[in-house]
């Protein structure tokens, strides 16, 4: 059975850096872990919070797990959750199940018994004082400025509120194709008489895709340090947020005062939301490359079509069970292949940028910031739970390789052209990096460069010119008519 949750498959692994390169062994990968065959360590594994492998009727059983493991009293509870799945009729994703799923997961803690907890007061204070610090130190490496109008201490449940409209964002564009060809599968003179049926199947498509989000936000509720680990843009516009369970929860082994380690995460923060907030075309074009890769999936309608056929309304968990067993392949065309190299180039620009700004801002403050690098490096390298979880969600895996060959071709940049030459990259897309250039940084750091401010300029006072001259017929006019 797959252990991707829309039956996809994660691009082929490469043994850069070693065994970094690789997934780890899915029995070891902990609650964030991406392995496995569909138990309990897969975040997007089909199923209720808590149903293990070993619980009533298994976690391939999501119903059985529901009701199995029910006190007699609280199924009147659960079969009027059952009720509302079926009567869902919103998207191709129930996020009100979505939402209350990671809720749930929340509230049962994470593995090591942690459980949340609402911040208090001193720790918001710190908080807003690593990130007003970090701004401050940021001054110094970047030409941007700060992007951050709020600092904000989250506990788990708080990120999960505030991530929800990135995520739907993000996922609905997947689970539309789903969705959508689920309706599609039947000839269309029998479609009417199939109406009941193909409703079902959508609201039932709703409530699994619902389950797994939901289950998988909640999961990573537990881990995140802050707003951008996956490096995209999740919370709201302007608020940097750390969360401060987590980030001591990183730190625990690590041997490096909390204060070092929450100031060193701020940067990290503080340098995404610099990036985001003063490249405004950067969002639209990382949540674009997501919709372009989710129009390229390709929907196995044979195997679909046996479903529908043998589709039994009394056993619901056979459609669950057909969602997992690889019914939605990437399509292997060109464009497939674009969209998922423009996205993968993309955020290992942005990432890399941040690794080099922010180790620049560090380097001479922080004794531990050497350490407190290879440490993030390794975690994301090694299938963190955020970079997992992103994988699994849509198929891609950020590389190791690119991380690194980015941080050090923005390093490059800096060296030869400084901060402003190094950041005026940002103005336009097509001034960035691209994945062969990756590949032959120095090539690139040395090249002569397109400079699209000149070209923005003179558009600029062309239509300022137009502007001022359509001012002044209007104004000719009216003195006429006067």
């Amino acid at each position: 059975m797959s252990d991707s949750p829309f039956g996809f498959g994660l691009p082929p692994e490469e043994p850069e850096n070693g065994d970094e390169g690789k997934k780890k062994d899915p029995a070891g990968g902990g609650q964030g872990s991406g392995g496995g065959q569909g138990g309990p360590a897969n975040p997007f594994g089909f199923g209720f919070p808590g149903a293990g492998a070993g619980g009533p009727g298994g976690a391939d059983n999501p119903f059985a797990a529901m009701f199995g493991s029910l006190n007699p009293n609280d199924l009147g509870a659960a079969f009027q959750q059952l009720g509302q799945m079926l009567s869902y009729e919103g998207g191709p994703v129930n996020w009100d199940m979505a939402k209350q799923i990671a809720r749930q997961t929340v509230s049962q803690g994470t593995q090591d018994g942690t459980k949340d907890a609402s911040v208090g007061p001193a720790e918001r204070s710190a908080v807003e004082e690593a990130m007003r610090l970090a701004d401050l130190w940021l001054d110094g490496s970047t030409s941007l400025p700060s992007g951050a109008t709020s600092a904000v201490a989250w506990s788990r449940a708080e990120w999960v509120e505030a991530t929800l409209p990135a995520w739907q964002q993000l996922v609905d564009p997947v689970a539309e194709r789903v969705g959508t060809a689920m309706g599609d599968v039947l000839p269309d003179e029998m479609q009417a008489m199939a109406g009941p049926l193909i409703g079902m199947m959508r609201s039932m498509g709703g409530a699994m895709f619902g389950q797994q989000i939901g289950q998988a936000i909640g999961v990573l509720a537990g881990e995140v340090v802050g707003s951008t680990d996956i490096g995209l843009p999740l919370g709201p516009a302007g608020k940097a947020a750390l969360l401060p369970l987590n980030v001591e929860a990183f730190g625990k082994d690590l041997g490096v005062s909390k204060d070092e380690i929450r100031l060193y995460l701020a940067l990290r923060e503080a340098a995404h939301q610099r990036l985001f907030a003063h490249v405004p075309w950067l969002r639209s074009h990382l949540f674009g490359a997501v919709e372009g890769y989710a129009r390229g999936i390709k929907v196995d309608t044979t195997k679909l079509e046996d479903v529908v056929g043998q589709f039994d309304p009394t056993h619901p968990e056979q459609l669950q069970e057909a969602l997992q067993q690889g019914m939605f392949q990437p399509e292997d065309t060109p464009e497939q292949k674009a969209a998922l190299a423009r996205l993968e180039t993309a955020l290992a620009l942005v990432e890399g940028w941040v690794d080099a700004v922010v180790h620049d801002a560090a380097k001479n403050r922080l004794t531990s910031a050497d350490a407190l690098r290879e440490t993030l490096r390794r975690r994301r390298a090694s299938g963190g739970p955020a970079e997992q979880t992103f994988a699994t969600l849509i198929g891609l895996e950020l590389r190791p390789r690119r991380l690194r060959d980015a941080s050090r071709l923005w390093a490059s940049l800096t060296d030869a052209r400084g901060l402003d030459g190094r950041d005026g990259l940002w103005e336009h897309p097509d001034m960035l990096p691209t994945a062969s250039d990756l590949d032959d940084p120095d090539g690139f750091v040395h090249h002569e460069q397109l400079d699209f401010s000149e070209w923005d300029k003179m558009l600029g006072e062309a239509a300022e010119g137009r502007r001022e001259g359509n001012g002044d017929s209007d104004s000719g006019k009216d003195d006429t008519d006067k």
